[in-house]
C-alpha cells in the first residue's frame, strides 16, 4: 500500500511581542514553507510593526524629538500584506484596518487575522488587490497606507505607484519600510521606484534613531511619503 502523498508545504509560527501592547501579549503571525515571497515575516515588516508601536504608545520620550502617528481609530490599508503583521499590529493599536494582497494569499492573512483577534482594539479585514487595477471598493482614501518590503519586481513598479496614487487622498500618509538590497537589479529596482514616486510625491526619510531600539537595522529604511501639494500632519517633535 502506497503512502499517502506529502504536503507540499507546511505552517509555523512567529511570535512577536511590540512595545506598547499589553503585558505578555505577542502577536502570533503564522508563516507557510513554499509560499512564496508572500508568506513569511520579512525583516522590514518587524521593523515597520515596531516603529508603528513605538510612535503610537503613550511612552516617555526619547532624548531629542519623537514621531508621532496616533492611529486609534484611523482607517489604514496595507499594501502586498503577505503575513499580515503590519497590519495587525496597527488594528492591535485602534486602527480600522484593510490587509490586502492577492488571491493567493488569502487564506494566510485570514487565518492570522483569526488567531489574533482577541489582541485588536481597532478593527481588521482581508481584500485582494492587485496593483494598477480599480480601487473604488477601497475608498474614501484612508489615513495610512502601509508597505513593507513591497520594492523588488522591475514590472510591479508602475502599478504599485498607480495604486498609491489612486488610494492617496490630501490627507493620507504612506509609510513605506524595505530592506536595501545590493545583488542584482535590486539597486536598479529601488532607483528606479524613487524616480517614480518623486513625480508626484514628497518623501520624508525617517531617522534610524526614531526606529525601535529592538527592530532596527541602518540597511532597512522607512520612509513617510505624501502626495505633493498637501500639509503634512506627520510630526516628528
Amino acid at each position: 500500500m502506497s503512502s499517502p502523498p506529502r504536503p507540499s508545504c507546511f505552517f509555523f509560527e512567529r511570535s512577536v511581542g511590540l512595545r506598547g501592547a499589553s503585558p505578555g501579549a505577542a502577536l502570533r503571525v503564522r508563516q507557510r514553507s513554499g509560499g512564496g515571497t508572500g508568506a513569511v515575516v520579512w525583516d522590514a515588516a518587524l521593523v515597520l510593526a515596531a516603529f508603528l508601536a513605538r510612535s503610537a504608545a503613550h511612552l516617555p520620550p526619547p532624548p531629542g524629538r519623537r514621531l508621532r502617528l496616533p492611529l486609534h481609530r484611523r482607517a489604514a490599508i496595507e499594501l502586498g500584506a503577505g503575513t499580515g503583521l503590519v497590519g495587525l499590529a496597527a488594528a492591535g493599536l485602534g486602527a480600522n484596518v484593510t490587509v490586502t494582497d492577492l488571491e493567493e494569499a488569502q487564506d494566510l492573512l485570514k487565518m492570522n487575522i483569526e488567531n489574533n483577534q482577541h489582541l485588536i482594539t481597532g478593527s481588521i479585514q482581508a481584500k485582494v488587490l492587485k496593483w494598477g487595477e480599480d480601487v473604488t471598493d477601497f475608498l474614501p482614501a484612508p489615513d495610512y497606507i502601509l508597505m513593507a518590503d513591497c520594492i523588488y519586481y522591475e514590472e510591479s513598479l508602475e502599478p504599485l505607484i498607480k495604486t498609491l496614487t489612486d488610494l492617496s487622498g490630501p490627507e493620507t500618509q504612506i509609510l513605506c519600510c524595505y530592506e536595501e538590497r545590493t545583488m542584482g537589479k535590486n539597486p536598479e529596482v529601488e532607483r528606479r521606484y524613487f524616480e517614480l514616486l518623486q513625480k508626484d510625491f514628497e518623501l520624508e526619510k525617517v531617522p534610524l534613531d526614531k526606529h525601535d531600539e529592538e527592530y532596527r537595522s541602518e540597511d532597512i529604511h522607512i520612509f513617510v511619503i505624501r502626495k505633493k501639494g498637501t500639509v503634512s500632519s506627520y510630526r516628528d517633535k
